[in-house]
């Protein structure tokens, strides 16, 4: 054989072998990538022109996110944010838009001090996206929200605040529990809850629509006619103490009538 014939043969050998590697290195960059960011690469991929330039994008977000000083909370810290939150959902039940607002200006504080840049949303999207790309899509609609919230309706707004708890609480565990809030149904009864608890606070029950007034009322009369009650067997009771015995009882003794000693 030729000694160019078995270069020529080496030379194929060596870029088929070159190609193949190329494809299974891209094949595991784009499961590590498509696991790591789950929903956020098939939208970034949607985006981009074409796969690769979206794997490129988010490699690049990789790349910046190592460069950030990310850091967990503080038990102190942590506390006090959950606090914070408590008094802003208690909010929504009388100013709605105005809590929809401070919960926003939270989750950008407590990005801030995880070490995030707040710089702007856009960025904001493309930092989070790396460690908390599950709740993600939370964020945009609250944001959508938020932005657009002088002609949301009550609904829409609480709905805003729940996604707003779902990236708020993935942030404050640093996602160690999973918070993937599909159970959205949970945070929409906390914020109901909130709004139970300050009508009923201001004697409003919305479960049989009476207040609380009018419920005091229905059980003062049945207090009263327990005791009444109470005060009858008392009675009673007495009589009996005191060898007296009830009506219903003398009726049922056998009647002996006096015959003179015969």
């Amino acid at each position: 054989m030729p000694t160019w014939l078995i270069v020529v043969i080496v030379v194929v050998a060596v870029a088929v072998l070159g190609a193949v590697i190329w494809l299974v290195t891209q094949e595991m960059q784009r499961k590590r990538l498509q696991q790591r960011f789950g929903p956020e690469y098939d939208r970034t991929v949607e985006e981009k022109d074409s796969p690769r330039a979206a794997q490129r994008e988010l490699a690049e977000r990789e790349r910046r996110h190592k460069e950030l000083d990310i850091r967990p909370l503080s038990a102190s810290a942590r506390e006090r944010y959950t606090r914070e939150w408590a008094q802003v959902q208690e909010k929504f039940v009388d100013h709605p838009s105005s809590a929809v607002t401070e919960a926003d200006q939270l989750l950008v504080a407590l990005m801030s001090e995880r070490g995030y840049p707040t710089e702007g949303y856009e960025q904001q999207l493309s930092d989070l996206s790396v460690r908390h790309a599950k709740t993600l899509e939370h964020y945009r609609a609250a944001h959508a929200t938020q932005h657009e919230r002088s002609g949301a309706s009550t609904e829409e707004l609480r709905d805003a605040m729940v996604h707003y708890r779902t990236v708020f609480e993935d942030l404050l565990t640093d996602g160690s529990d999973g918070a993937d809030r599909t159970d959205s149904a949970h945070s929409t009864d906390d914020v109901r809850r909130d709004e139970d608890h300050h009508d009923r606070r201001n004697g409003h029950d919305h479960t049989n629509g009476h207040d609380h007034s009018e419920r005091a009322e229905h059980e003062s009369a049945a207090h009263d006619s327990t005791e009444h009650d109470r005060e009858h067997v008392r009675g009673d009771k007495v009589r009996d103490r005191d060898g007296v015995l009830p009506e219903r009882e003398a009726a049922a003794q056998p009647r002996t009538e006096w015959n003179g000693g015969r």
